[in-house]
């Protein structure tokens, strides 16, 4: 089949994120200028450079607040700083949970049962329990991606990182080995994977 996405897909479900898969998962941690904390997850998540090493994530579609972005997003644009905490196998359920609909005073880390870890490059707490966490200083947001939908925003954040934790127990000889925490990625509909296969390849030449 083919289709132009703004002719619609015909299908029952919108087939773009199950093709565009698997997506690491940025779990995002913030503080607004009250001192609050916020968590919450985005599959819009990846490296963007690595000298410096940036990151990116965005969130898109309709929201429950039309008049507001969403707390991530406005914990940043007042402290300029963010945390990014990879989700391992067992932290789905905890994810899963901090991906609710709250109001800004709603702790997801007290919700979903995790210790908040004051950051050491940061304002912004991060996940105690996650494998590895990227500490980061805002760099860019980029607010005027498209949109087709009213009070629908597509808002791009780009981060530096400043900070990296990685758990000892997930190196191997000097590297990560993912194995040994399987990261959570999205797939599309209400999909998810974790990788439990690694192979290496080289480049010719």
């Amino acid at each position: 089949m083919f289709y132009r996405p703004a002719d619609g897909h015909g299908l029952p479900h919108d087939p773009f994120k199950a093709l565009v898969t698997p997506r690491p998962i940025g779990w995002i941690s913030t503080i607004d200028a009250q001192g609050r904390a916020n968590l919450a997850p985005y599959s819009f998540f990846n490296g963007c450079g690595d000298a410096p090493p940036l990151v990116m994530f965005s969130q898109s579609g309709r929201k429950s607040r039309p008049e507001a972005v969403k707390d991530s997003i406005a914990n940043i644009r007042e402290t300029g700083e963010f945390a990014c905490n990879i989700v391992s196998q067992a932290l789905k359920d905890a994810r899963n949970i901090s991906s609710g609909t709250y109001q800004p005073e709603v702790d997801e880390f007290e919700l979903a049962g995790l210790t908040k870890v004051p950051g050491k490059s940061i304002s912004a707490p991060y996940v105690g329990e996650s494998p590895a966490v990227l500490e980061c200083r805002l760099v860019k947001i980029v607010e005027d991606l498209p949109s087709w939908h009213a009070h629908a925003f597509n808002i791009m954040v780009i981060g530096e990182v400043v900070g990296v934790h990685i758990d000892e127990a997930i190196l191997n000889d000097g590297r990560v080995d993912v194995l040994a925490y399987n990261p959570v990625a999205r797939l599309g509909y209400m999909d998810y994977t974790t990788v439990t296969d690694v192979w290496e390849m080289h480049r010719p030449g």
